[in-house]
């Protein structure tokens, strides 16, 4: 679990901007209480039709501590889990719930502190009948995810990185962090200037030198 702790000390905006689009779930998918902390972990993948949630039910379960469960939601009329499935959850040991659908009991999420990332909540529970292979590739907020993928979600988004390229990406994070932790705002800016007026004059742009307003 090594890898997992230090890929929590990673915000998900480096893991964006070394990942690219493909892999940040869409801004719908949000935490769904202020002040959460950044979780990190392997995804337990679940998926779940329209308007069942027996697979997550049973995905607590199953999923082992430090996991972050990620599930693919059929809708969002349906509540997906509420409070008692996240407390059960989380005295196992389950890092967080990442879902592309909705759950309730909010309040009751909140005061335990257990980090959901969701669409939102609605009061009505889904049915418990469907059964769906646990583990499979999964969809989520957009982003293709397979067990054991790493999962890094904080207050500024959700960022999945493949199993087969934890330790590059990893790698490549470390040596972002530490070049941006040893550069200034004025070196950065220096060089941001250069780099912006280089993008400027190879478009043709020329500042205007005409008067200023109001002269």
């Amino acid at each position: 679990m090594s890898d997992f702790t230090e890929f929590g000390n990673v915000p998900s905006t480096t893991l964006a901007d070394i990942l690219g689009r493909e892999q940040v779930m869409d801004y719908g998918v949000r935490p769904l209480w202020s002040d959460i902390p950044r979780v990190a972990g392997p995804a337990f993948t679940v998926r779940c039709p329209a308007g069942d949630n027996l697979m997550l039910h049973a995905a607590i379960h199953r999923a082992e501590p430090g996991s972050i469960i990620v599930v693919q939601s059929g809708d969002v009329d349906f509540a997906l889990a509420g409070g008692n499935v996240c407390a059960v959850a989380q005295r196992r040991g389950v890092a967080a719930i990442v879902t592309d659908g909705v759950i309730r009991d909010l309040g009751e999420v909140r005061q335990m502190r257990f980090p959901v990332f969701a669409r939102g909540i609605i009061p009505i529970p889904g049915t418990k009948s469907a059964v769906e292979p646990l583990n499979v590739q999964v969809r989520c907020g957009g982003v293709r995810v397979n067990a054991g993928d790493i999962v890094v979600a904080d207050e500024e988004g959700i960022v999945v990185t493949p199993r087969a390229r934890r330790d590059e990406v990893l790698a490549a994070a470390r040596a972002k962090l530490a070049k941006e932790a040893g550069e200034s705002l004025d070196a950065w800016e220096e060089a941001h200037r250069a780099r912006i007026d280089k993008i400027l004059a190879d478009q043709g742009f020329e500042d205007s030198t005409g008067p200023e307003p109001g002269a």
